[in-house]
């Protein structure tokens, strides 16, 4: 193997090692049931390509750019851990006061495609999929990648390995995502009902886990700076 063969391929073993655990597709799919449960088995399908691509633009995205758009705004990964943690814990206390009884969807009821666009975006993409977590794992990575190294590797290795890592984590989420269904024709409706619940229970969990890192990051230095 060439010398720039095996740095692109351990640049592109370094991204995807960061982002797959953080990420961990396989454990998205009880969260994607859960907010899709009323959901036909076509729709389920487009929403999970469309989360595919919104993840691959938005972990690009915050690896090149986020870390530029928070300087500039002046939010600092705590505030953005507490907002995230915020959003993901108003959303599982949705599903849990949501009632999953009847998993069919009702004709009139359902969502069009616009519609379903937006909700693949928010809340399924983000927080749920590229969350909080991920977004600053991405910007660590992303200026790992800049700091570094020759122009050449730079400007056209690390940018190859990224794109490349990023698109084989999103091709896993959809792939879990799309295989969703047959997890939940395992469960049956009773089976289901009780799965969803304990589901949102988990999420409110990590919502407030998410909102307790970003405080104690805030309120850390500070106490800190009173010790001194």
């Amino acid at each position: 193997m060439s010398p720039m063969l095996s740095l692109l391929a351990s640049k592109f073993l370094f991204v995807a090692a960061a982002l797959l655990p953080i990420i961990n597709p396989p454990g998205l799919v009880p969260f994607f049931i859960s907010l899709t449960a009323h959901n036909t088995p076509a729709q389920r399908a487009f929403l999970a390509r469309r989360i595919a691509i919104y993840c691959f633009l938005l972990l690009l995205g915050s690896m090149y750019i986020g870390g530029f758009v928070l300087s500039f705004f002046g939010v600092s990964l705590p505030v953005v851990q507490l907002s995230g943690g915020l959003l993901i814990t108003f959303a599982a206390w949705r599903m849990l006061n949501d009632n999953p009884a009847e998993n069919t969807p009702d004709v009139n009821q359902l969502e069009n495609r616009e519609a379903l666009k937006q909700r693949a975006f928010y809340p399924l993409t983000f927080p749920m999929t590229v969350g909080p977590g991920s977004i600053s794992v991405a910007i660590t990575v992303g200026a790992s990648l800049t700091s570094t190294g020759k122009a050449l590797v730079k400007f056209t290795v690390a940018p190859l390995a990224a794109v490349a890592a990023v698109a084989v984590t999103c091709l896993l989420i959809w792939w879990c995502l799309l295989h969703a269904d047959k997890f939940m024709r395992y469960l049956g409706q009773t089976g289901a009902v009780v799965f969803l619940r304990l589901t949102a229970f988990i999420l409110l969990c990590l919502g407030v886990q998410i909102m307790w890192e970003g405080f104690s990051g805030l309120v850390e230095p500070l106490l800190q700076g009173i010790g001194k």
